[in-house]
């Protein structure tokens, strides 16, 4: 069972900015769509980039190394079609 864990407010992830948190040792990216925070996994599951240093556009978050792009409420890969997902919750 997953336990929740408090790692930022919702004044310290800015709606259009993924945020950088790290919790025991692994990366995670917040990302906030109106007043909902999603957790995704910071990993990229092409070759491994930093998806908090993409862009968030809507629920679209595009890893900066390769373009791919990831919903942020399900962590489904949207492109490529055959891409991998990544880890997703939604937060609070």
């Amino acid at each position: 069972m997953i336990r929740a864990r408090r790692v930022a407010s919702l004044d310290e992830v800015p709606a259009g900015r993924p945020t950088r948190v790290d919790l025991e040792g692994i990366r995670i990216v917040l990302a906030r769509v109106g007043d909902v925070v999603h957790a995704c996994s910071d990993v990229c599951a092409h070759q491994g980039g930093p998806l908090s240093e993409g862009k968030l556009n809507g629920i679209r978050l595009t890893c900066p190394w390769h373009g791919w792009m990831y919903d942020v409420r399900t962590g489904q890969c949207l492109f490529p079609g055959r891409g991998a997902a990544v880890g997703s919750t939604r937060c609070g």
